[in-house]
């Protein structure tokens, strides 16, 4: 703990700031991945729930699929169409964030390594005694904020392919659901003009 506060003693303040940016990033990156995680995983239970239901014979459980309570009684493809897509804008909410994340920590560290770097060639300007004793762990200090940009970006890719999958599951059983529920209603067409699988 003594290492880190003497690190920021001697760090430059934008060294304070890259540092603190990256803080904000590695928080927002777990809070986005827990909070969509669980949403994900109890959206994708009643989609499944939903589709099994369905197979049965049974109509869209009103609380069970995201359709039940978008379709109307005489739905189309078309307006199917647009239930599914408000369905895939929920399911990717928050992906954009990681996707910044992952892709721009690595800069803002290297940002404050060269900050960083720059201050101590400032330093060893000014020194009469420069030697590889003294460059080396200045060097080093600023390789610091790199490291801490890739140690965030890591988590944050990872996460975006976590939840991109997630969210592909969930489309998956929303969009067989939706198939179903066309081609019940073609069937019923030729059956019984207005017959469909929603109560």
């Amino acid at each position: 703990m003594g290492a880190i506060f003497s690190y920021l003693a001697g760090s430059h303040p934008i060294t304070w700031f890259v540092l603190g940016w990256l803080s904000f990033y590695f928080i927002l990156t777990f809070t986005i991945f827990i909070s969509r995680n669980l949403y994900l995983l109890a959206w994708k239970e009643r989609e499944q729930d939903s589709l099994e239901k369905m197979l049965l014979g049974a109509k869209v459980p009103k609380n069970s699929s995201i359709l039940a309570k978008c379709a109307s009684q005489k739905y189309s493809p078309a307006f199917l169409n647009v239930c599914k897509n408000a369905a895939e804008k929920s399911v990717t909410s928050g992906l954009s964030w990681l996707s910044i994340v992952s892709s721009t920590s690595p800069f803002i560290g290297l940002f404050g390594t060269v900050v960083s770097i720059l201050q101590t060639f400032g330093k060893l300007g000014q020194s009469t005694n420069a030697s590889l004793g003294i460059i080396a762990p200045a060097i080093s200090e600023a390789l610091v904020a790199t490291a801490g940009g890739i140690f965030v970006a890591i988590p944050a890719y990872t996460f975006h392919i976590i939840l991109k999958r997630k969210g592909y599951d969930v489309m998956a059983y929303i969009g067989r659901q939706i198939d179903l529920m066309l081609n019940d209603q073609n069937y019923n067409k030729e059956q019984q003009p207005y017959g469909n699988r929603l109560g």
